[in-house]
């Protein structure tokens, strides 16, 4: 009988845990009927009920389903939309890849300038006079 009171001990334990844990993690429009430190009071000052009650009432079924306080007016900042990541926003992602491109035909034209002016001291080196009309121009 000892040991089928620690097993219900600890489950209640783990219930509470789990209760508080989405409790805290919960966003504010997915909070039912109290405030989020009322439930947490309540969980912690009667963990197996408070905990159940939490999971049954507390929080929204399906995350987002609705936004604020039943029968409440939401916040202004829930109506605006979430800021996008970088790595999410195209408009980001596609000024880096301009920026990216920029640069790379900024060093290919001083890789070409520079080869250009080797050729031309090897040219003049040797002897020979530099020639502009063979080389393509970029």
């Amino acid at each position: 009988m000892a040991r089928l009171g620690i097993l219900l001990f600890l489950v209640q334990i783990v219930l509470a845990v789990c209760a508080l844990i989405s409790c805290l993690s919960a966003e504010e429009g997915q909070i039912r009927a109290l405030p989020r430190i009322a439930w947490v009071l309540i969980i912690l000052f009667f963990p197996l009920i408070g905990s159940i009650a939490w999971f049954i009432v507390g929080r929204e079924s399906t995350p987002g389903a609705r936004k604020g306080w039943p029968g409440g007016i939401s916040s202004p900042e829930r109506q605006r939309p979430r800021p996008v990541a970088p790595d999410d926003d195209p408009e980001f992602l596609r000024s880096v890849q301009d920026r990216a491109k920029q640069q790379d035909q900024e060093l290919f034209r001083r890789w070409e300038e520079d080869l250009r002016r080797r050729e031309d001291d090897l040219r003049r080196r040797d002897g020979e006079p530099p020639r502009e009309g063979d080389r393509p121009e970029v």
